[in-house]
């Protein structure tokens, strides 16, 4: 059956870079992967997606004005979740849930997203079919393991007994043979997405003392608002330019020059 890699950039507010969805046969799949918190917005943000995937993959833009039925693949939205709090092996969020009036009959627009819990131990048919699944999945549960042995250890900051702990865990991993090869040319980029999904107060952080020095500077909401997107932005970039998180924190609060 083909696949066909179809993943958008920029659509929404980059609080997330590890979204993707690909057209399997007849369906197009939306998948939202290691999501550290469950979110009830995410069908709204999905749906956002979505609409903008559907865009991409109509190619006549004036078949929809025809008397004759467009055939649009099926679509399918899945979550996987592996954070720390106890959550279900399978769960559903509905678009439905964040209408302020509820009537008794179905909406008139829905859209279901199938969240699946994928810590260590939890939906062990997929780690099954999935070897990187499962490797991954033992990264992650490595990650909380070394993160709990660091937390006793006063003279180190929040900020670097985590990041001890997430190298500690790649380097564990890669010396028992799990996601080895993937790991050893990208674990700079692995401890940076790791630390910000379970960081992500401090990303916020950041973003919110930019935001507000923006909007101070503008004197607008609006400003506020763009500030906030920026330091979230700037924050991203300067980890995907080989920064630590705090190296990335620090040059955002100490306004250092950065090339861009």
């Amino acid at each position: 059956m083909p696949l066909e890699i179809n993943t958008l950039s920029d659509v929404l507010f980059k609080d997330r870079k590890n979204d993707i969805s690909f057209l399997l046969g007849n369906k197009i799949i939306v998948l939202i992967e290691h999501q550290s918190t469950i979110s009830p917005n995410m069908p709204l943000r999905i749906l956002a997606y979505a609409t903008r995937v559907y865009e991409k993959i109509i190619k006549d833009k004036q078949a929809i004005y025809r008397r004759t039925l467009l055939k649009i693949p099926r679509p399918e939205f899945y979550v996987l979740y592996n954070g720390p709090d106890e959550y279900p092996e399978k769960g559903e969020l509905k678009l439905s849930d964040a209408f302020t009036e509820k009537n008794t009959g179905e909406p008139a627009l829905e859209l279901n997203v199938s969240v699946y819990n994928i810590n260590k131990g939890k939906n062990r048919y997929l780690a099954e079919k999935c070897k990187t699944l499962d490797e991954y999945e033992t990264l992650v549960a490595k990650a909380r393991e070394f993160h709990a042995e660091f937390e006793g250890m006063e003279s180190l900051g929040s900020t670097e007994r985590l990041e001890k702990a997430l190298g500690k865990a790649v380097n564990w991993c890669i010396e028992h043979g799990i996601l080895k090869d993937f790991l050893e040319e990208n674990s700079t980029e692995v401890n940076n997405m790791l630390f910000t999904e379970w960081n992500w107060d401090d990303a916020l952080e950041v973003a919110r003392e930019e935001g507000l020095e923006e909007g101070i500077e503008k004197g607008i909401d609006r400003g506020i608002a763009k500030g906030r997107e920026e330091g979230i932005d700037r924050f991203y970039d300067l980890l995907e330019q080989g920064y630590t998180p705090q190296e990335a924190k620090e040059m955002l609060k100490n306004k250092s020059r950065v090339i861009w």
